[in-house]
């Protein structure tokens, strides 16, 4: 598959702030979505979640589905209890043809608790990385067997969050556990996308396109902010209207041969950052960017 612009529906409204653009009908953020010029969506908290009920939607809009998040739990649950638990979100990508599935250990995340501080996120226990890489892996060959690859979501407020964190993951872990490099999580904890993308290359699979604000980042951060509370207050934004180097991030990935997605998702309040005006822009910047790097 050759390199293709998605977009996520944090754009028009919020999984993590439900009350975040909660009256936008999701026809809407499809119909505005297409507009934009992208060809695929992932999944939000408006989507049906069986595939008789959004293959129509999608198709009406002649939209692909991208991919969608899942929580993991593999921290406190066994390999067998999360194939268990991932069944209705496998079947439906597998069955609307997404290829790739965002995987986030969830156990203890603070992202979406609005008044708990992020730098409060928990920490991986030391003892438990090898026991960890090799029940991610397992899990990550089931999906694998059923068509569907893991992406790990490095986030914000969980337990895989910093540069180190994700050379650790990657190292205890498979090739069968791909890497979702998210521009915008890694530059917030402090990391580096370009550093990041080349030193794993090779197990990148899904890419999520956010910037970011540097000023309200280093205010977030000098003032010990929740997650949620640094997204209100506009930390993040669309590719290229922030600080991050896109131009950087898709030379690597020409280089390394990527194909897959690149998917807008950059969650701001839309009653501020007007969601047709900023999907529009995030499409033709991150356009220009993937043909500059000659990923178009």
């Amino acid at each position: 598959m050759a390199v293709q612009l998605g977009i996520n529906p944090l754009t028009w409204t919020n999984d993590d702030l439900p009350s975040l653009g909660a009256e936008t009908p999701l026809d809407v953020c499809l119909a505005e979505g297409k507009l934009a010029g992208f060809t695929g969506f992932e999944l939000g908290n408006k989507f049906p979640r069986t595939p008789e009920r959004l293959g129509p939607i999608l198709r009406k809009h002649e939209l692909a589905l991208v991919s969608g998040w899942y929580s993991g739990e593999l921290l406190s649950r066994s390999v067998e209890q999360e194939i268990d638990a991932v069944q209705s979100h496998l079947h439906l990508l597998k069955t609307l043809g997404a290829t790739v599935m965002v995987f986030a250990e969830v156990t203890g995340c603070v992202h979406g608790n609005l008044n708990m501080p992020v730098e409060r996120r928990p920490r991986f226990p030391e003892n438990r990385w090898q026991e960890y890489g090799e029940k991610l892996t397992e899990f990550a060959k089931y999906t694998q067997s059923q068509g569907v690859q893991i992406a790990y979501h490095h986030h914000m407020g969980t337990v895989i969050e910093s540069e180190s964190d994700i050379d650790r993951l990657m190292d205890v872990t498979g090739e069968e556990v791909g890497l979702l490099l998210d521009t915008g999580h890694l530059h917030f904890a402090g990391g580096d996308p370009v550093a990041v993308a080349k030193r794993h290359a090779a197990r990148i699979n899904h890419v999520h396109c956010k910037d970011i604000r540097q000023s309200i980042l280093d205010d977030a951060h000098n003032r010990r902010l929740s997650f949620l509370d640094a997204v209100l207050n506009g930390v993040f934004t669309v590719p290229g209207d922030g600080c991050i180097d896109y131009s950087g991030v898709m030379q690597v990935l020409k280089d390394n041969e990527y194909e897959g997605w690149l998917v807008v998702e950059a969650e701001q309040d839309p009653a501020i950052a007007h969601p047709l005006t900023y999907a529009k822009k995030g499409h033709k910047n991150l356009e220009a960017y993937a043909r500059e790097a000659g990923l178009l």
